[in-house]
């Protein structure tokens, strides 16, 4: 995953972007997020698909469709937008020209223990804690977006 960094932060910001303006209420279309992204829509329809296939968002065709959350953002963690999304890519190869003994005995080792870790961390954070993240940083949802109450 470390080394599959685009996709997955791609995912992680689509998340967001339609955590923020749609929570489970109202859908968004691809069109809007892929500019409020300043990125292709036919660069983000992919993720899109794998995150919908995957149950994270929910997904509907037509001139009024769009996507919005499949379940509560507290429920969803990054590390389930970033399995989602790599899932079924092939593992990038780790060799690189600096092979042999060493590498094999230390660098491969840690990467290992790097990936599990960085799992580990995306496990612990929810797509609610990173809107509150936002909103931390001074950020302001929209009037349109649901207010989230937790008891």
């Amino acid at each position: 995953m470390l080394m599959r960094r685009e996709r997955a932060y791609t995912a992680v910001a689509v998340m967001l972007d339609i955590g923020w303006y749609a929570g489970r209420q109202r859908l968004e279309s691809a069109g809007d997020i892929a500019d409020r992204l300043s990125m292709a829509r036919r660069g983000i329809e992919p993720v899109l698909q794998g995150l919908a296939r995957a149950g994270l968002l929910d997904s509907t065709r037509g001139p009024k469709g769009g996507y919005r959350l499949g379940r509560s953002a507290r429920q969803i963690t990054l590390a389930e937008v970033v399995e989602a999304v790599t899932t079924g890519e092939p593992v990038e190869s780790t060799e690189t020209e600096a092979g042999g003994e060493l590498q094999t005995a230390a660098v491969e080792p840690l990467w290992i223990e790097l990936e599990q870790h960085v799992q580990g961390y995306l496990r612990s954070i929810t797509l609610e804690a990173l809107i509150q993240r936002a909103q931390g940083q001074g950020l302001k949802r929209p009037a349109h977006a649901p207010i989230v109450f937790a008891i």
